[in-house]
């Protein structure tokens, strides 16, 4: 399982001033704030009505555009501008994701909700972890339960077991204050537990994590890449079809 929320992209000028500096090209840029709505020489106030696909947000234009493509498709060294274009946006995943995400250490900052500090700051519950391909009861087939001597379980009935194991840990804790006790939370917590973070990367990181990720075996990969897709101008990203919105 894996949420994205409040996403934020900006600095698309900056990326563009910087992108033309090289060959002192900054004349040609032909990008602009606002929609001129195909009529390039209408006034900001008459383009601006709040109507126009991009929202009245940044617009890259033909020129800037074009050039972009071409310093994408040159290589890394020629697309440093991508890593002036920056998104911010929290996400909530299972610990396994992060730990996977964790390896993308450059252009990268993560500001993660404390899982030492605030573990017992509320009551566990199943939704807490992402659980959507384990084992259930219904419809389910003995084949796929484990033996535990006494009865069958499937993986869900684990799950819960160990649920209610850090739920009477937690109750403990707040009882008596007992550090042995928030032990018991800190190691029992499995890695499919949810996690929120603020997240900033910029679309130079992106782009690596797209074409490295976007086929992997995690729902939770395809999904983030996915999510990729629906950014601004994410064929810088994808090398796929333009997307304007």
């Amino acid at each position: 399982m894996i949420k994205i929320e409040n996403t934020e992209v900006y600095g698309w000028e900056t990326a563009i001033r910087g992108m033309r500096n090289p060959m002192n090209s900054w004349e040609k840029s032909d990008s602009f704030y606002g929609c001129r709505g195909g009529d390039y020489g209408r006034t900001e106030a008459e383009n601006c009505d709040k109507k126009c696909k991009c929202d009245c947000s940044y617009c890259i234009g033909i020129n800037d555009r074009s050039l972009m493509k071409s310093l994408v498709s040159a290589g890394t060294d020629h697309s440093k501008f991508m890593r002036m274009i920056n998104v911010t946006c929290d996400i909530i995943a299972p610990m396994y994701w992060w730990k996977e995400f964790d390896t993308y250490k450059v252009g990268t900052v993560r500001n993660s909700c404390s899982t030492m500090h605030k573990i017992h700051e509320k009551e566990f519950k199943l939704d807490d972890f992402s659980n959507e391909h384990l084992f259930s009861d219904p419809g389910g087939s003995l084949e796929n339960t484990v033996d535990i001597g006494y009865d069958r379980m499937f993986g869900i009935d684990f799950l819960i077991y160990i649920v209610n194991a850090l739920n009477f840990y937690r109750k403990r804790y707040l009882e008596t204050k007992d550090k042995r006790y928030w032990w018991q939370m800190i190691q029992l917590l499995p890695s499919s537990y949810n996690q929120r973070a603020t997240v900033q990367m910029n679309y130079q990181v992106l782009r690596n994590i797209y074409h490295s990720r976007k086929d992997h075996k995690l729902d939770e990969w395809r999904d983030f890449c996915k999510g990729i897709e629906d950014l601004p101008y994410s064929e810088l990203i994808t090398g796929g079809t333009e997307n304007d919105n």
